[in-house]
């Protein structure tokens, strides 16, 4: 019962989502500040879920001064777009792969809102499109946010990163601001009433000033283990639901280091 229940409002927030997401998008199409509104819409579905959001920043430090920025999250499921929205700060668009477009009601408005879609199969296009994004970083005083895994890790720790998030902090010449989200894949149960909490939490920023080529492959090494110990203190913080058990890492650090040295 329970889990039909909240299937048919998700199903009617998603209507009122595009409706409204919509109407957003036409009359101001492409707007940066588009991506933080619907994020707050999204928002609202934590609580049709059973599920509490605490997201935790360094004392006395505002997101804000360090924008223009790179921000990087681990990326576990679809529900990403729900979890995470409140780390979405005005100024802020994501950059994801081109086949979203086609992800029922999500996939329109994520292009309209003005999100950056790229075509990662295509590796020729692709390094042009990281120097457009660049581009946007530097003339709009745009940020990005970027899971630089590449694709979800379900839970099972963090995939070895990819170096595009490093790579265009250095190019744009802006920090990257890590943000780590406690492993909920095996957590969140529609057909359970109260699925406890998510604990979010910002690492300090990395600058990247000054930061030539050569060390991209050493500074995207730290910053996936800084994340990943990180990821393991908020696994064992979390106020999980009764009987839950904690996750277990596929993805270690020996898996990162092994990818990495390829």
């Amino acid at each position: 019962m329970l889990l039909l229940l909240r299937m048919v409002i998700l199903g009617l927030l998603a209507i009122v989502w595009l409706v409204l997401g919509l109407i957003v998008c036409i009359c101001r199409p492409k707007n940066p500040n588009n991506v933080y509104l619907l994020a707050k819409m999204l928002g609202f579905a934590k609580w049709v879920l059973g599920v509490k959001v605490k997201f935790k920043t360094r004392e006395g430090v505002e997101i804000k001064q360090f924008m223009p920025a790179v921000f990087v999250g681990n990326h576990q499921t679809n529900w990403d777009i729900v979890i995470m929205t409140e780390v979405i700060v005005p100024e802020v668009v994501c950059v994801g792969k081109k086949s979203l477009i086609w992800a029922p009601i999500f996939g329109i408005l994520f292009w309209l809102s003005g999100n950056i879609l790229i075509d990662r199969n295509n590796a020729k296009k692709v390094g042009g499109d990281f120097l457009k994004i660049v581009e946007k970083i530097k003339n709009n005083s745009l940020s990005i946010w970027m899971f630089p895994e590449g694709h979800r890790s379900k839970g099972k720790g963090l995939l070895p990163f990819k170096n595009g998030a490093v790579h265009t902090a250095m190019l744009a010449n802006v920090s990257i601001i890590p943000f780590v989200t406690s492993s909920y894949v095996n957590q969140l149960k529609l057909n359970r009433w109260n699925n406890g909490e998510i604990i979010i939490e910002m690492l300090d920023p990395i600058s990247m000033q000054g930061v030539e080529r050569g060390e991209l492959k050493k500074i995207n090494q730290e910053l996936r283990s800084k994340m990943l110990l990180k990821l393991k203190e908020l696994d064992k913080e979390v106020k999980r639901p009764l009987g839950d058990e904690m996750p277990k890492y596929f993805y270690d650090e020996e898996t990162s280091k092994e990818e990495n040295s390829k």
